[in-house]
């Protein structure tokens, strides 16, 4: 018995699914539903591959859009292609040109020849436009959604770029990418801690706390933090 799968796929474990499930249940209330929370630019993906392995010919995979299913081009159009010689039926919500039915029914739109050698030259050539003309369809809605991938990953390079220097021009040191609690290093942060160093009595120096603390023109809780930093340094 054929069955009606349903695939959903976000970029990041912070991203949801639910939009997804909720626009294929709409149309597919039955579907059986495999998702991962993993990157678009790739098949490789756990779920993904449980479902491929389980597919048989006249089983239907539906998707929220063909990014979705992939987001390389090349990738995305070799698997749709392995896919559809497999029998396997595929629809997508917000592309339905993109559906196997739509690819074969230009299958069918096939001329039939007629016998004569001249008018079958040219029926056989118009055939094969026809076919060449849908495969390029779906090659330009994965091409479509990869363009979408790295634009989007210009925008966010591009953004931190921006606070980068922003902060820098500032005096504000920024590493992306840290763990939780890592603190920013500002100019006035390392200018007081060299204060502190050269002249706090804890570290050799002449002054007492209270007046390397003015000296360091910082209030009382952050120049025990400093000190406290400095000292776990050594």
């Amino acid at each position: 018995m054929c069955k009606v799968y349903a695939y959903c796929r976000v970029s990041t474990q912070k991203q949801e699914l639910q939009r997804q499930i909720d626009n294929i249940s709409k149309v597919y209330s039955d579907a059986i539903f495999y998702s991962d929370k993993f990157t678009g630019a790739t098949t490789d993906r756990p779920n993904w591959n449980k479902l491929y392995k389980i597919l048989k010919a006249g089983d239907t995979i539906v998707f929220d859009s063909v990014s979705r299913m992939s987001r390389n081009a090349a990738e995305g159009a070799s698997l749709y292609e392995e896919l559809y010689n497999r029998g396997i039926n595929l629809v997508f919500l917000n592309e339905p040109y993109c559906n196997t039915d739509t690819y074969r029914q230009s299958a069918q739109q096939s001329i039939p020849t007629t016998g004569n050698e001249i008018a079958d030259i040219y029926i056989e050539a118009t055939n094969k436009v026809i076919m060449i003309l849908a495969k390029r369809q779906i090659e330009i809605a994965f091409e479509q959604a990869e363009k979408e991938r790295l634009d989007i990953c210009k925008r966010v390079k591009d953004g931190m770029q921006a606070k980068k220097k922003k902060a820098a021009e500032m005096g504000i040191t920024v590493h992306y990418g840290a763990k939780l609690g890592v603190k920013l290093t500002t100019k006035k942060s390392i200018s007081a801690k060299e204060i502190i160093l050269k002249h706090s009595k804890d570290f050799g120096g002449t002054l007492s706390d209270a007046e390397c603390m003015q000296l360091a023109e910082v209030s009382r809780n952050t120049f025990y933090k400093y000190k406290a930093e400095l000292k776990n340094q050594f």
